[in-house]
């Protein structure tokens, strides 16, 4: 079988409050710490380095930036939180921007981002319980593996991932070297085949009398 590729991506839209959402197709989401990376794995998985913006300064996402893959499913790229200079006012909008998204329905997997060289934070943790109670799927990603050893590197995911309140496996990630990229690929192909085949079984399901 051909190795799931990401051909065709572009930016659609960005939405700042319930209501605004494009057309709905499969949905994977990216989460995590402002400067953990979400943007800069989007670039590296559509192998383009300029269709999500990358900041020097952190917490610069502040909508939830939408971009088409291969004219069939989103990634999702989600404000980053920790950022400890937004006022209260910033703060608070954003947690209601992001209970309004990760409560819509819309989302079909979720990519937790932790930075592998770091143990999680409270407001990791925090966002582990959200999609734990939620009920939504999610798969661990360890961005910037390339910060520690080579030896060590999964040793480190799995304990970010225990830690965090996940079962104990990470994936590491590094988009400078490309590390992980074609496991992420493999997973990404895997949602979004099973989300297209469930709903072309849905749509040609037959009619049966009440």
């Amino acid at each position: 079988m051909e190795p799931f590729r990401i051909k065709k991506a572009l930016f659609v839209t960005s939405v700042a409050e319930k209501g605004g959402y494009p057309e709905k197709r499969p949905e994977i989401a990216l989460v995590g710490r402002s400067n953990v990376g979400k943007s800069s794995l989007i670039n590296c998985l559509t192998g383009n380095g300029k269709l999500a913006r990358i900041s020097a300064a952190p917490g610069k996402t502040r909508l939830v930036n939408y971009y088409l893959a291969n004219d069939s499913f989103y990634l999702v790229d989600l404000p980053g939180y920790g950022f400890a200079q937004r006022s209260k006012g910033e703060r608070e909008s954003w947690g209601k921007l992001m209970e309004s998204y990760l409560t819509s329905g819309r989302v079909d997997h979720l990519f937790l981002l932790l930075d592998i060289r770091h143990e999680p934070t409270g407001e990791d943790r925090q966002m582990m319980e959200f999609l734990l109670y939620y009920g939504i799927p999610f798969t661990i990603v360890a961005t910037k593996a390339d910060k520690v050893a080579k030896s060590k590197r999964q040793q480190a995911a799995n304990q970010n991932a225990k830690l965090v309140g996940a079962p104990p496996w990470g994936l590491p990630f590094s988009s400078e070297t490309g590390e992980g990229r074609e496991a992420l690929l493999e997973r990404l192909g895997s949602i979004v085949s099973e989300k297209l085949g469930s709903a072309k079984e849905n749509e040609t399901e037959p009619l049966t009398e009440p």
